[in-house]
């Protein structure tokens, strides 16, 4: 009797898990991404954001261009526009420490601008805050001092 009753809560332990790991898998996605639709046309969220950028003391440590990039290889896309930003104040805080380097391919933050096909505009990032979290310390503080930076910024173009 108590035999089947430990394999009974073994095999509910064991289904339980595996719900839980086809649940993660299948969210996965919309819990490591952010995807909002923008209130502007591609070229005006474009122009907006900029501005924020600028604003907010900012900067723009690079641009990608993929539509025009895959155009010269023969690739027609819609566009398409990626977005590094750099907060120096929160850069050189990470930056300055040696075990908090690790976290610099996440740097800087990088932000997609986007048609689809019904010609709507969207914008995706990282759910940074999710990221830093498992780090701790001044990765998790500062992280989510950008992040909740970086979401102000984008305010003035999400719908």
């Amino acid at each position: 009797m108590k035999k089947n009753i430990g394999i009974g809560i073994l095999i509910g332990v064991i289904i339980s898990l595996i719900s839980m790991l086809i649940f993660a898998f299948q969210a996965g996605p919309t819990i490591m991404m952010h995807e909002d639709e923008s209130k502007y046309d591609f070229d005006e969220t474009i122009e907006v954001f900029e501005n924020a950028v600028e604003e907010a003391g900012w900067s723009v440590a690079g641009t990608h261009d993929m539509q025009e990039i895959l155009d010269g290889h023969g690739h027609e896309v819609i566009p398409i526009k990626i977005y590094e930003l750099c907060s120096s104040k929160y850069s050189a805080e990470i930056l300055a420490l040696d075990d908090e380097r690790l976290v610099s391919p996440l740097m800087p933050c990088r932000i997609s601008f986007y048609e689809k096909s019904d010609g709507t505009t969207y914008i995706t990032r990282m759910n940074s805050s999710l990221m830093a979290k498992p780090f701790g310390g001044t990765i998790d503080d500062v992280m989510q001092k950008a992040a909740q930076e970086t979401e102000e910024i984008l305010e003035s173009v999400i719908k």
